[in-house]
C-alpha cells in the first residue's frame, strides 16, 4: 500500500486543530533520495557578454493556477515581468499568462496590489493581461510558443513571432506531478506534448537559443529523458523528477508576511532566481552562476529542517555559460554592481510543501474567523472537504493498485522509480488514457493527487490495459 506519511500526519493534526483551536507545527515529508545531475560550467562567472547581438529577446511567463490559496504563482510571474521590463524587454515581446483573480480577491486586504515577499513592492502594476481566466489553457500556451495566431482561442493575440536570431525565455510556475504540469481549469500539460512543441519550434528555426525555468513538484520529470541536448535549449527545474518543490514567505514563520496574509507569497526556487536577478548586473552573471546560487539556496531550504529540493539542469548545458543579459536584459540601476560574492542567502524562512499550502491557507481562514460566525463554518467545511478529497484519492489509487496487482505486490509496483535518464513512461498515449479513465470514474485527481501519476505511469509500464483500469476504477469508486 502506498503510504503518504506527510498527509496522514497533517490529517491527524488538522482534525485536532479544528477541535482544540491549537496550531501545531506541520511536519513535511523528507526528500526522496535522488542523484543530482550536475554540469561543471563556468563557476568563475567571468562572463563576456555580447551586448550588441542581433535579434530580439522574447519571454513567455505563465502561472498555471488560480485561487487565493495559490497567490504565490501569480506573484512569481508578476515579479518576473517587472524584472524583464526593467531589463529592457518590450511589452510586445513579453507574453503573460495568469488567471488574474488574486489582485482583487476579497481575501486580499490590499486590493489591486500583489507582493512577492513580506513588505515587498507591488509587482502587479503594469503587468500585461495577455491571457487571463479561461484563456490560460494548454492550447493557447502551445500556440503562443509556436507563433500560431490562428490556433489561439481568446486573449490578446500576442505570440512568440520569433526568428532564427532571437532568444526566448520561458518561465512556468505552478503545481505539477510526474510527467505533468497543471492549468487553472484542471487541464494537464503533458511532458511529451510540451517537449514536442519545443522540438517543432526548433525545427521551424524559430530561435537562436532558449532558456526554460520551471517551478513545480516533480518538475524534473518534464524534461528527464525527453529534452535532447541538440535543440539549443537550456532548462532548469525547481526539483528533480521524484521530489516536491516548496513555497516560502508563508504565515507563522520568521520574516512571515503580515498577519492579514493567510497564504504563501512566493516559491523557493522562483524567489531565489528572481531575487538574485534583482540585485546584479546581468551582463556579469552567467546562467550557470545563477543555477549554482539557486541550487544552493533551494537545496538548503529553510535552514531549520533542511528541507528543500534539488534544482536540476537539462538540455544543452553549454548554453549555461551565456549571460543572463542575453535573455533577461539588465536593470540600469545595477550598472555599478561590483558584487564578487553571489550569496546563496541562507534563510531564516521556513518552507511549506507546495501540495500542503492549501491546507495551511484553509487552516488560517478557519482559525482567524470569529467563533460561531458564518465565515468560520464555511472555512471549516472547506477544510473538511479538502481533507475528504485527499482521503478519497489516497484510498482509490491504493485500492485500484491492489485490484490490479494484489495486496502483496501493489505498493512495490506503484512506487517504482525508473533509472535516471528515463522518462516516467514509454507509452504516453496509455498514460493519458489511464489518467482520463481514472478521472472519469473516480473524479479529479486534484493538485494533491498529481503525486500519484507515477503510479499510473507504472501501470502502463507493466502492461495494464484501459479495460483493466475501467474495471478496477468502477469497482473502487462506484
Amino acid at each position: 500500500m502506498i503510504c503518504w506519511g506527510r498527509f496522514a500526519l497533517i490529517l491527524l493534526t488538522l482534525s485536532c486543530l479544528i477541535v482544540d483551536e491549537i496550531l501545531r507545527p506541520v511536519t513535511y515529508a523528507s526528500k526522496l533520495p535522488s542523484k543530482v545531475l550536475d554540469f561543471k560550467g563556468d563557476s568563475s562567472n567571468n562572463a563576456s557578454c555580447n551586448t550588441n547581438f542581433h535579434g530580439k529577446r522574447w519571454a513567455v511567463l505563465i502561472a498555471g493556477s488560480r485561487g487565493y490559496e495559490n497567490y504565490r504563482h501569480q506573484a512569481d510571474v508578476c515579479h518576473a515581468y517587472q524584472l524583464l521590463k526593467k531589463g529592457g524587454l518590450k511589452d510586445e515581446n513579453i507574453i503573460v499568462f495568469m488567471y488574474d483573480d488574486i489582485a482583487f480577491d476579497k481575501n486580499n486586504f490590499r486590493p489591486g496590489v500583489i507582493i512577492n515577499k513580506p513588505n515587498g513592492e507591488d509587482v502587479y502594476k503594469g503587468v500585461p493581461k495577455d491571457y487571463t481566466g479561461q484563456h490560460v489553457n494548454v492550447n493557447n500556451f502551445y500556440a503562443v510558443i509556436l507563433g500560431n495566431k490562428s490556433a489561439l482561442t481568446g486573449g490578446s493575440g500576442k505570440v512568440v513571432d520569433s526568428g532564427p536570431n532571437d532568444r526566448i525565455f520561458i518561465y512556468y510556475t505552478d503545481h505539477g506531478g510526474p510527467g505533468v504540469l497543471v492549468m487553472p481549469n484542471g487541464e494537464f500539460v503533458f511532458a511529451d506534448d510540451l517537449n514536442d512543441v519545443l522540438k517543432r519550434k526548433h525545427a521551424a528555426k524559430g530561435y537562436k537559443s532558449m532558456v526554460f525555468y520551471l517551478e513545480a513538484c516533480e518538475s524534473g520529470s518534464i524534461f528527464e529523458g525527453l529534452l535532447p541536448d541538440n535543440l539549443d535549449i537550456y532548462a532548469t527545474t525547481a526539483s528533480n523528477a521524484t521530489e516536491d518543490s516548496f513555497a516560502t514567505y508563508c504565515p507563522d514563520e520568521p520574516e512571515a508576511p503580515r498577519v492579514e496574509y493567510n497564504t504563501c507569497l512566493g516559491d523557493l526556487y522562483s524567489v531565489s532566481w528572481l531575487e538574485d536577478s534583482d540585485k546584479h548586473d546581468q551582463r556579469k552573471e552567467t546562467l550557470h552562476k545563477q543555477y549554482e546560487v539557486v541550487q544552493m539556496r533551494t537545496e538548503k531550504g529553510d535552514g531549520f529542517s533542511h528541507q528543500g529540493s534539488h534544482v536540476m539542469q537539462y538540455g544543452d548545458k553549454k548554453l549555461s555559460n551565456e549571460c543572463l543579459y542575453s535573455y533577461m536584459g539588465t536593470n540600469p540601476a545595477n550598472d555599478n554592481d561590483t558584487s564578487v560574492e553571489y550569496a546563496s542567502s541562507p534563510s531564516t524562512l521556513r518552507v511549506v510543501n507546495q501540495r500542503d499550502v492549501n491546507l495551511l491557507y484553509l487552516w488560517h481562514k478557519y482559525h482567524k474567523a470569529p467563533a460561531g460566525s458564518h465565515e468560520k463554518l464555511e472555512a471549516q467545511k472547506l477544510l473538511h472537504d479538502e481533507i475528504s478529497l485527499r482521503k478519497h484519492v489516497d484510498y482509490s489509487i491504493n485500492h485500484i493498485g491492489e485490484l490490479l496487482y494484489g495486496n502483496g505486490s501493489s505498493s512495490k509496483v506503484l512506487e517504482t522509480v525508473r533509472p535516471s535518464g528515463q522518462p516516467i513512461v514509454d507509452d504516453w498515449n496509455c498514460f493519458k488514457m489511464l489518467v482520463s479513465t481514472y478521472e472519469k470514474y473516480c473524479g479529479s485527481l486534484s493538485r494533491y493527487g498529481t503525486q500519484y501519476l507515477r503510479a499510473i505511469a507504472n501501470m502502463c509500464n507493466t502492461g495494464v490495459t484501459m479495460e483493466q483500469m475501467v474495471t478496477a476504477s468502477t469497482q473502487t469508486c462506484s
